[in-house]
């Protein structure tokens, strides 16, 4: 992977986290399994198998996919389109558990995540510290639309230091108390940088937002077991 020009690369003192947490991964591209395997006797990913008392075999409840979207740096658009599955989503539901995403009240990202649809660039250091845990606790990473592929929108701010984008944004727009914001507000990187540079990515769906139709189609071949092949379905952009 190529290293950032030196005009963007940041300096070693306008950084808080560690220096390894900011290096991209050199293993980020390597290709993961779609998702946890069948169990046994075949059972595909939507389902855990398990023998009953004795040895019988007796069926116990299926386990649902535990699943979890999140936002980093992005316009929630790939949210929307995730919600314009409309009714399938009901269909989703009878094989899937959300167990964090920003349309519930849930702020605990837990352990034991299934797979992880997660949009947006990695911009501040909150972006960082969140998508060092969520691929700790995810088997199976999405890099869900266009600003967690490539950086896209957000991404256009590389262009311009951090100084001159507070200048502009704090001081010369301001009408009263001209200042940058240094509580609750996430401090920014440097640089912003799409996900896979920080950590490994499982599967890239591209899209701006990725069509609804996309989106379903992509879940229902996780569920079946099978690896999405996206090539045909979707373009940055698009």
């Amino acid at each position: 992977m190529n290293e950032p020009q030196d005009a963007l690369t940041p300096q070693a003192d306008a950084l808080t986290p560690q220096a390894d947490a900011l290096t991209p991964q050199a293993d980020a591209l390597t290709p993961q399994p779609p998702l946890p395997q069948a169990g046994e006797g075949g059972k595909n990913a939507a389902t855990v198998s398990a023998a009953g008392e004795g040895g019988q075999g007796s069926a116990a409840p299926a386990r649902k996919v535990r699943a979890a979207t999140v936002w980093l740096d992005g316009c929630s658009g790939c949210h929307m389109s995730f919600l314009d599955l409309d009714e399938r989503l009901i269909e989703i539901a009878q094989h899937v558990e959300m167990v964090y995403t920003p349309l519930i009240d849930l702020k605990i990202y837990p352990d034991d995540v299934d797979v992880a649809l997660v949009e947006g660039a990695v911009s501040s250091e909150e972006d960082l510290e969140k998508i060092h845990r969520i691929r700790r606790k995810t088997k199976v990473l999405i890099a869900f639309g266009d600003c967690a592929v490539t950086g896209n929108v957000p991404s256009m701010r590389n262009a311009f230091s951090l100084h001159d984008l507070f200048q502009r944004g704090y001081f010369e727009t301001a009408t009263l108390n001209p200042s940058v914001p240094d509580q609750v507000v996430p401090k920014l990187l440097p640089i912003v940088r799409p996900i896979h540079e920080y950590v490994p990515v499982d599967i890239f769906l591209q899209g701006c937002p990725p069509p609804a139709d996309v989106i379903y189609g992509l879940l229902m071949d996780l569920l079946a077991g099978r690896t999405p092949d996206l090539t045909t379905k979707t373009r940055f952009g698009r």
